[in-house]
């Protein structure tokens, strides 16, 4: 990628056009990611719904282990969003080009440890990458979340399958020839996300199966590329401040 490019897509001065080719990449790596994560725990671990919705019936059923277990995913994914939220604001705070690319950096770290702590907390101990991975769907979400202003999301399906639906019912009933525009923009946005996930899960879950968790390196290497420019930047600029 031309290092323009990737100075753009993470920096701090966002566009529309670099929200939408950043959030595409993430909801990539977010699908290819839960799809090993599921390949690993036997559990999606970008699905808050569902989690929460599983956690109360085991609850109801008396199973409180499991209810417990539910409970750490769900502050996982809240702590990761938490961090996220966090560096982005110290970043900012100080004036750096890397307050997105920060995270993006963090994720990439924490998914070469899912890669090589995996294979210890298999079979029955599963809780610690159960969290992990909570933890690292939470702080990517958090991100586009945040540069976006919480109009993109890259681990939310049920949300961009319910706003395809609103935009799709307002073509339908009509209206001004630049609202019908702006909604069909939407409609396709939102729909190459939820490809991406999704084509990002096929990816993940082949990969899972004939590399095994070291496949996890690739897709921390994505991030790594996406995050590099901004932090180069930072690093030089403080070089030439100090000198």
């Amino acid at each position: 990628m031309p290092l323009f490019y990737l100075r753009r897509l993470t920096g701090s001065k966002r566009t529309e056009i670099a929200n939408r080719h950043l959030a595409r990449y993430l909801a990539f790596v977010a699908g290819a990611a839960n799809a090993g994560g599921f390949l690993a725990v036997r559990q999606y671990t970008s699905h808050m719904s569902g989690i929460v919705s599983a956690m109360a019936d085991n609850i109801a059923l008396g199973s409180l282990s499991l209810g417990i277990r539910g409970l750490a995913a769900v502050l996982s994914f809240l702590s990761g969003a938490f961090v996220t939220t966090l560096c982005i604001r110290w970043a900012r705070a100080r004036a750096l080009e890397s307050e997105y690319a920060l995270p993006l950096l963090g994720e990439a770290g924490l998914l070469v440890v899912f890669g090589a702590t995996g294979r210890i907390f298999s079979g029955g101990r599963v809780m610690g990458t159960i969290m992990l991975l909570c933890f690292t769907m939470g702080l990517q979400n958090a991100i586009v979340t945040k540069l976006s202003n919480a109009v993109i999301r890259t681990t939310h399906l049920t949300g961009m399958f319910t706003d395809i639906g609103i935009a799709l019912g307002r073509m339908a009933t009509g209206g001004a020839e630049d609202g019908q525009e702006a909604e069909m923009a939407k409609v396709r946005l939102l729909s190459s996300l939820i490809g991406m996930f999704f084509v990002g899960g096929m990816v993940g879950a082949l990969g899972f199966r004939h590399a095994g968790f070291l496949f996890t390196l690739p897709l921390a290497m994505i991030l790594v590329v996406l995050a590099v420019m901004p932090i180069l930047d930072d690093v030089r600029r403080s070089i030439t401040d100090v000198a």
